[in-house]
């Protein structure tokens, strides 16, 4: 079975055909990022802008790449919440029109979970697991009891992970995305250079805060400024970097431990953060327990992952009409459209 995967949540403009949730026949990746470099982050207007401009061509090139035309298509997937909701209404809007154009259905997929799929991707994964999903937006542990079935075990209640990286970056002078680029400058610094706090939310020990650390990191630098010193950066950019894995690192293993399981996936678009990546490994050989990391390819916004999670959708029964609206939020767990 094959099925046409469609994504436009944020600034990239994607699209992949996938075959029984598992194959990629192809994945095409447009991409604003350059112009949103110009701004320190992703301008909303822009994205939804360069969405309108290049879906029509990314579509065409996934099945061209595919080897198929659209009559080979069995369904049409597409990320619906959450989002930029500009950016969103695009990809859906694309979506419907060529399902009735086409007379396929259509399948309505949440971005998380897609992002979770990446790692059913030519690999033997299934549920059930418990996975670490840490992205720009969201910081979540996720019990997966089935490819439908969704249980929240623990989450941000602030920032997210991935945008305190992206946001200590920009305050140490580092290019967009600046999570990127701590990850590359922290090779050459001393992680315990700088002490960080560890936050805990009280009564929930499972949940994380970032807000407080990004708040650190923007104090540290300030006052230099003020003071006239010069910060070593690559040692603030490891140190930084080292805090913010091990309070996601300490909440996974207390996670797992606690639900029994030993089964440990990760997804997300810092789950390409090369310590991270290094800190799950270690733990899993500490324990014994099976790692799944999704392919660096897939690792960012795609649209293989979205046929992929599409393709589960569908043999669940999940179907939506032309009425299908996109959302900028919703939670993994419960996904009404």
């Amino acid at each position: 079975m094959k099925i046409l995967g469609i994504e436009s949540s944020c600034d990239e403009t994607a699209a992949a055909v996938v075959e029984d949730g598992r194959i990629v026949k192809s994945n095409i990746i447009a991409t604003s990022l350059e112009e949103h470099k110009l701004y320190g982050g992703v301008v909303p207007e822009i994205a939804s802008r360069r969405h309108a401009e290049s879906i029509s061509g990314v579509v065409k090139e996934a099945l061209k790449q595919a080897d198929c035309a659209i009559d080979d298509i069995d369904a049409i997937a597409v990320t619906f919440a959450p989002g930029l909701i500009g950016a969103l209404l695009v990809g859906v809007n694309f979506a419907k029109g060529l399902a009735v154009s086409a007379n396929k259905p259509l399948v309505p997929v949440h971005h998380l979970r897609s992002h979770i799929a990446s790692n059913y991707l030519a690999t033997d994964l299934e549920p059930p697991f418990l996975c670490l999903i840490v992205s720009g937006g969201h910081s979540h542990i996720v019990a997966v009891k089935s490819y439908t079935d969704y249980e929240i075990i623990g989450k941000t209640r602030d920032d997210a992970a991935g945008e305190a990286l992206d946001k200590a970056g920009r305050t140490m002078g580092l290019p967009y995305p600046g999570g990127v680029s701590i990850d590359k400058i922290s090779k050459s610094g001393n992680p315990d250079a700088f002490v960080f706090p560890h936050p805990r939310v009280d009564g929930a020990p499972l949940d994380f805060s970032f807000s407080g650390l990004k708040t650190s990191v923007i104090n540290i630098v300030h006052n230099a400024e003020q003071r006239g010193e010069k910060i070593n950066i690559p040692d603030l950019a490891a140190s930084f970097q080292k805090n913010v894995v091990d309070c996601l690192i300490s909440n996974f293993e207390k996670a797992a431990e606690k639900f029994g399981y030993n089964k440990i996936v990760v997804a997300g678009g810092v789950s390409a953060n090369s310590l991270l990546r290094s800190k799950c490994e270690s733990l899993c050989r500490k324990h014994g327990w099976r790692l799944y990391l999704p392919d660096l390819k897939y690792c960012g916004d795609n649209a293989a992952m979205v046929a992929s999670q599409g393709y589960y959708e569908y043999m669940a029964g999940v179907r939506a009409g032309a009425d299908l609206n996109a959302y900028a939020t919703m939670p993994i767990d419960i996904v009404n459209f």
